[in-house]
């Protein structure tokens, strides 16, 4: 009997697994460099979705336990072996760390930051940056300080930013922004600084939850920047509070949310929802050992469904809604556009915003245990690896696209003008109250965009970036 999991999943919803790692932080790390390959190869061997396309990952590979070996040593560090040696060429999501202690804690929203959030863009090939402030994260150190939305920086540090030293430049414990002006397509700095100190801390993912009175009409508004399972009673409460209000619409802006917990995602969607409790709402695909048990013994486990509680039996409130305005950007991905494909076939969902980044795999933390379980976990080390392992479609067989889901209304942030999150005027939340009110039309871009290039965001810093990930793989058995 083999057993293909017992593999524990990232988002243990309300569980948080730091608490019981700290012996484990205390243990030296003494871990071979080959131990620890070992356990990168076993991990995708067993259950990786793209095994099928990765010769040496085929269990017959090998013919012996020095050819296995030599194969390893090829690669300098697990991190080689992982990505040049184990991930198929179109994977960009799978991942490896060094750290599953940093990895938990970006699964319950703990992160290390400022508290500014921003975008850094360059002008056409220019090895020059600039970033701009998205949003500043309530309570955090960014908190007060004079820095805010649409204020643009140059410098960190007194250090120019480039595409060579931007990573470790924002990845200082102490921060100084350098702040410039944009007139005219021109960007100018200041002599303007804003110093603020990195903090560990557990970011609310409803960022704004509120009704709007527009000409007597209600409107729920929400913006959530990542699906994290901590959080869904705090959500449902949001959601109860707009039914409270008698909204009959919602935005749902999820322009900066880069994915999370497919539970919370099922869940979401039935608190928007509600009438379709125990229908579809996604469908997974496995790889191919995977896929033939679930069907044959096991194929209810294939099937997210719509649901009307979360975990402790508290019953979500729904608002029973048939259409939906969900807001995007390139930086919406996995769980923000898995809400999106799998609402589609039951309501109407208007999508404003710009294309979506197309992600609809799943991955699962592994760690180097007998059953890759967190307990048990080889005390030499911290690594875990964040395998791809299933495809998520809608109940109508439906995946999202690789390049994206296009919006039925194009409309990008305006870096000269991003407004006021939340307010009627904010341009793109105008633009879903344009499509509510029936007034669509058509938006052009600003000039200063069409010579620029995204290059990263705060959000890349984090562990679980762009990732969507399940929290339950039933046993398989062969």
């Amino acid at each position: 009997m083999r057993i293909y999991n017992f593999l524990m999943i990232f988002i243990l919803g309300g569980f948080l697994l730091t608490s019981c790692s700290k012996d484990q932080d205390d243990e030296i790390q003494n871990a071979s460099v080959l131990e620890i390959k070992k356990f990168v190869y076993r991990g995708m061997n067993e259950i990786y979705l793209y095994k099928d396309q990765i010769p040496q990952l085929a269990d017959i590979y090998f013919s012996n336990n020095s050819d296995f070996e030599e194969f390893l040593n090829n690669y300098s560090s697990p991190e080689d072996l992982f990505y040049d040696g184990l991930v198929a060429d179109e994977d960009r999501f799978s991942y490896i760390t060094s750290d599953y202690i940093a990895l938990e804690n970006s699964f319950s929203g703990i992160i290390k930051t400022t508290g500014v959030d921003y975008r850094l863009y360059s002008f056409s090939n220019s090895n020059e940056l600039f970033g701009i402030v998205r949003y500043v994260i309530p309570n955090s150190n960014a908190e007060g300080k004079d820095i805010r939305r649409g204020d643009l920086f140059t410098k960190i540090n007194g250090e120019d930013l480039t595409r060579d030293n931007y990573i470790s430049l924002l990845n200082s414990d102490e921060i100084t922004f350098h702040l410039a002006t944009l007139n005219n397509n021109n960007i100018s700095e200041t002599s303007e600084t804003v110093t603020i100190n990195t903090e560990t801390l557990t970011e609310n993912p409803i960022l704004i939850s509120k009704t709007l009175d527009v000409g007597g009409m209600m409107i729920g508004y929400i913006m959530y920047n990542s699906f994290i399972a901590d959080f869904d009673s705090q959500m449902n409460a949001a959601f109860s509070q707009l039914k409270a209000e008698g909204i009959s619409k919602l935005i749902l802006d999820l322009r900066y949310n880069g994915g999370g917990s497919v539970r919370t995602a099922t869940r979401l969607a039935s608190m928007i929802t509600g009438q379709y409790n125990g229908e579809i709402f996604s469908k997974e695909q496995w790889n191919d050992t995977y896929q033939a048990y679930f069907e044959t013994e096991d194929s209810e486990s294939l099937y997210n469904r719509f649901t009307d509680e979360i975990n402790d039996g508290e019953a979500i409130s729904s608002l029973n809604l048939n259409d939906l305005y969900i807001i995007t950007s390139s930086s919406s991905a996995s769980a923000s556009e898995l809400v999106l494909n799998g609402l589609k076939p039951y309501i109407d969902v208007v999508q404003v915003g710009d294309t979506t980044t197309g992600k609809s795999q799943a991955s699962v933390t592994l760690y180097d245990s007998p059953n890759y379980n967190r307990p048990g976990a080889n005390p030499g080390h911290t690594y875990a690896i964040q395998p791809l392992v299933l495809e998520s479609v809608n109940a109508e067989d439906v995946s999202v696209p690789f390049n994206g889901i296009i919006p039925d209304v194009a409309i990008e942030e305006d870096i000269s003008n991003l407004g006021v999150l939340g307010e009627p005027s904010e341009p793109l939340l105008s633009a879903a109250l344009d499509v509510i009110s029936g007034m669509r039309r058509f938006y052009t871009k600003a000039e200063i965009h069409q010579g620029l290039r995204e290059i990263s965001e705060s959000g890349a810093k984090k562990p679980n970036y762009q990732r969507m990930y399940i929290d339950k793989v039933p046993m398989v058995s062969e």
